[in-house]
């Protein structure tokens, strides 16, 4: 009676080692990747980035991030794409950083449904109604070093403030009045009680408006001036050329007609 071995354990192959690899590359390309210095909580997509030394909004953001931190760091503006592959974003707190600036439409790609925008604690002067897009989330500005202007003053009176922290705008400088006058002061109340700091900007657009017309109207008369004299010019030379012309003599066939007459 023969005996046949027992059968042996093969070896993977090298294409099945090939698929392997393949396999695991795909995964890591179709997951979704953390950006460094952060840490991403999937299930309730946060994204936590706070105190993690960034000087610049990190890129690679998961595209369902929903809460995103970046507070504490050393951001100092803010370019126009950096939350345009955001659209689910619904908490964006940038507070306790180094923001100076808003680029043009920065904050134009912020999805709809953002509820909370925290730019609180920056160092934020002049901003402008464009710059923030039509966003209607509750919004953060106190604890900057606000020059209010006619500018500010619009972008107050549009954003949806977080009715707590209002006075915290305070005028850092101002657009009106002697030196200090408004210094100190939050720029709700100063609203409340009447000064209205887009009064200057339209008297200084009235002004302007006035002294363009006048200068068309300069323009206009010392045109019209200069018309009438270049025809009197013109028609004395025409008169002292006719003038010059030598008188016509009489034909002789009048001469003798007239002396027959006679």
């Amino acid at each position: 009676m023969m005996c046949t071995p027992p059968p042996s354990h093969r070896a993977p192959s090298v294409g099945a080692w090939l698929c392997a690899v393949l396999l695991l590359l795909l995964c890591r390309q179709v997951a979704p990747q953390c950006p460094e210095s952060c840490h991403c909580a999937w299930e309730s997509g946060t994204v936590l980035c706070t105190d993690a030394g960034l000087r610049e909004v990190p890129e690679g953001l998961p595209t369902d991030t929903v809460s995103l931190h970046l507070e504490r760091n050393f951001i100092r503006t803010i370019p126009e794409s950096a939350f345009s592959d955001l659209p689910h974003l619904q908490d964006l707190y940038l507070s306790h950083n180094r923001i100076e600036s808003l680029s043009p439409g920065a904050l134009r790609h912020l999805s709809t449904d953002l509820k909370l925008l925290d730019l609180s604690h920056n160092l934020l002067r002049r901003v402008s109604r464009e710059d923030f897009g039509s966003t209607r989330a509750k919004t953060r500005l106190y604890h900057n070093p606000w020059h209010c202007d006619c500018n500010l003053q619009e972008l107050v009176e549009t954003l949806n403030l977080e009715p707590e922290t209002v006075n915290g705008i305070v005028c850092e400088s101002s657009e009106l009045g002697g030196a200090g006058e408004h210094v100190g002061q939050p720029l709700v109340k100063l609203l409340d009680a009447g000064v209205n700091f887009c009064s200057l900007q339209r008297k200084t657009t009235d002004v302007a408006m006035l002294v363009t017309m006048f200068a068309w109207f300069f323009m206009v008369i010392v045109y019209v001036v200069y018309y009438v004299r270049q025809n009197q010019a013109e028609a004395r030379r025409h008169l002292e050329y006719l003038k010059s012309l030598p008188s016509p003599r009489k034909m002789p066939v009048e001469t003798d007609t007239l002396s027959t007459g006679i």
